[in-house]
């Protein structure tokens, strides 16, 4: 019987964070799931919603019971019951949401991908520590138990010497997907949306990578359908990541170190099972990967937001504002080598 052990999370349970009241700008498909996990997994609660849509915010509060729907963003970010603005419009709108929201004094998480460039990730960063604000990217995966276990799996050699890295997400979101994902002004492609991910992950484990190789296929409108990549690291590491909005995949991951291996089951940036396994591939431990009812996996992000505001944090150690800017600034340099660029940059 092995006596490999994998180690306990050691991510605390979202409901004992301190509540906060939220207000969220834009009340899409994911800030729904954000308002659904705030009520279920953590003692704060979602005060206000807007949206350019007064109906549409005020469909919104009705579903989530938010007392307080507006038509605009500016009324949303100048409630004074608000203590945090979830930024959850497209990818192309955070830069300038997220400076709506801080030029009124209040805190953000910003939905990933951050912003559109690494340009526009350093100008939010710098608005927040000019205010003294809290400001963080809401790159849900990151703050979830599983990922402090891979962290801790990596950190503690259980795996050797790390060698390669696998990621991939990919879903079936174009041509008939939403328009955001299709439109060069609205940041679309793959990337952004999707290849994140396995780009975060990557940081996640092996920090900024020394080179960068990327090739891609391309829409008629010019954003990227398809794209593969290849991260180099300093100690010899490399990450082959994939990315498509054309096809659905079982968004697996892998880390393979020289004295074992690490499986993590798709999608693998959501809560998730994982083992770990020898070179020979005998199963030497493995761990569930299934929340404790009623925590959603945007229970994490949102109660670490919470903590970090009560104790007077301008950023997450989940998530800093270091890790943030390599994330953009790698796909910055994926975009440029794959032939995306978006109207204004």
């Amino acid at each position: 019987m092995s006596t490999h052990v994998l180690p306990e999370a050691r991510v605390a349970d979202p409901r004992e964070a301190p509540a906060i009241r939220w207000g969220i700008l834009a009340p899409g498909g994911i800030a729904n799931e954000f308002a659904a996990a705030v009520a279920s997994g953590t003692a704060s609660t979602v005060v206000a919603v807007g949206s350019r849509s007064e109906q549409r915010a005020r469909d919104f509060a009705g579903r989530h019971g938010v007392p307080r729907a507006y038509g605009s963003y500016a009324e949303l970010v100048a409630d004074d019951t608000v203590d945090a603005v979830y930024i959850a419009s497209p990818h192309s709108e955070h830069h300038d949401h997220a400076l709506l929201a801080i030029e009124a004094g209040k805190p953000v998480l910003v939905e990933k991908a951050f912003t559109r460039n690494v340009t526009e990730a350093r100008a939010v960063i710098r608005a927040g520590a000019d205010r003294g604000l809290l400001v963080a990217e809401a790159m849900w995966a990151r703050y979830l138990p599983h990922y402090d276990v891979v962290r801790q799996v990596v950190d503690d050699g259980l795996l050797g010497d790390v060698v390669l890295v696998r990621a991939d997400h990919s879903q079936r979101l174009f041509p008939d997907g939403p328009d955001r994902l299709a439109l060069p002004e609205l940041a679309g492609g793959a990337l952004l949306d999707l290849g994140v991910y396995p780009v975060a992950f990557a940081d996640h484990l092996l920090g900024p990578p020394a080179s960068v190789a990327a090739r891609g296929s391309l829409t008629e409108l010019g954003v990227d359908s398809t794209v593969g990549i290849v991260l180099a690291y300093a100690s010899g590491a490399v990450a082959v990541l994939t990315s498509s909005m054309l096809a659905r995949t079982p968004c697996g991951a892998e880390i393979v170190g020289t004295a074992a291996r690490l499986e993590i089951d798709g999608p693998f940036y959501s809560p998730t099972g994982m083992r770990l396994l020898s070179p020979a591939g005998e199963v030497l431990a493995e761990r569930p990967g299934a929340l404790p009812d009623p925590l959603r996996g945007f229970s994490y992000q949102a109660a670490e937001f919470a903590r970090c505001l009560a104790a007077g944090s301008r950023e997450s150690s989940y998530v800093p504002h270091a890790a943030t800017l390599r994330v953009m600034s790698t796909m910055d340099e994926i975009r440029a080598q794959v032939g995306v660029r978006y109207p204004g940059e």
